[in-house]
């Protein structure tokens, strides 16, 4: 296989005597999909929130592109093309499509704001990921659905040139329609060769749209498996404690 985009190898985070991911390790490959599962209280957060910068781990070893690496801002990972779009989306309900996706790094020209750069290049980056549904990229967010708005925050990172993109729970809260929709840009976005990393709740959407799944476990990692050759009864095992660490193992 190709040398992983990321790896983590032995990070560790606690707080105050909290000990919330225990010698975590984790890959993530160009053009695939994995999928992060666990119960709440698992340290899946704890464990994006390292990659993201926003909480640097205590411990380990981060490699991007088989080169070590430090992220201890959100600057650090911004820098290497490591994107969370977080369950929040964190869109401006009073701003359009454009202005939210070039949000803090707007286009100029001639001291102003070049307009029409920044609609050309947001339409360029939604028709790239085959985006259909929305009707035009000077609509208010707050005229969006659920799913059209999970559509922008992903064509955002795209903008920003993501090489990883790190969704945290996409579907919650979808209906049926819009969780397709969803779905289907995300493995638009393997396709584009871009490592993206799932946080779900739900397997019925990991087994869908996944081409590996990671288990965490009250912060250990017990589980690293292709998705096409394990079942959701032997994931829920995992997740659930109920099957030992270490079984089949990719």
């Amino acid at each position: 296989m190709d040398v992983p985009l990321i790896e983590l190898s032995g990070v560790q985070k606690s707080f105050g005597p909290v000990s919330v991911l225990k010698g975590v390790d984790l890959q993530a490959f160009p053009g695939r999909v994995t999928a992060l599962v666990g119960d709440n209280g698992a340290g899946k957060s704890t464990l994006i929130k390292g990659l993201a910068g926003v909480q640097p781990y205590d411990a380990g070893v981060v490699r991007f592109d088989g080169e070590e690496v430090a992220l201890h801002t959100p600057r650090d990972a911004s820098r290497l093309g490591i994107e969370v779009v977080y369950q929040d989306l964190a869109l401006c309900d009073n701003l359009d499509i454009v202005q939210n996706m070039f949000l803090g790094r707007e286009e100029t020209g001639f001291g102003t704001f070049d307009e029409g750069l920044m609609e050309r290049e947001a339409s360029e980056t939604l028709r790239s990921l085959s985006v259909r549904t929305v009707k035009s990229v000077r609509q208010k967010v707050s005229s969006l659905s659920g799913g059209q708005r999970q559509t922008v925050a992903i064509a955002r990172a795209v903008l920003k040139k993501a090489r990883l993109v790190i969704l945290d729970e996409p579907t919650a809260a979808l209906g049926v329609a819009q969780t397709e929709q969803v779905l289907q840009l995300v493995k638009r976005l393997a396709e584009q060769g871009v490592a993206v990393i799932i946080i779900s709740h739900n397997l019925a959407d990991v087994f869908e749209v996944a081409d590996h799944v990671s288990v965490l476990y009250l912060g250990q990692m017990v589980a690293s498996l292709e998705v096409a050759e394990t079942t959701r009864d032997e994931v829920v095992g995992y997740i659930t404690g109920t099957r030992s660490q270490g079984g089949r193992a990719a």
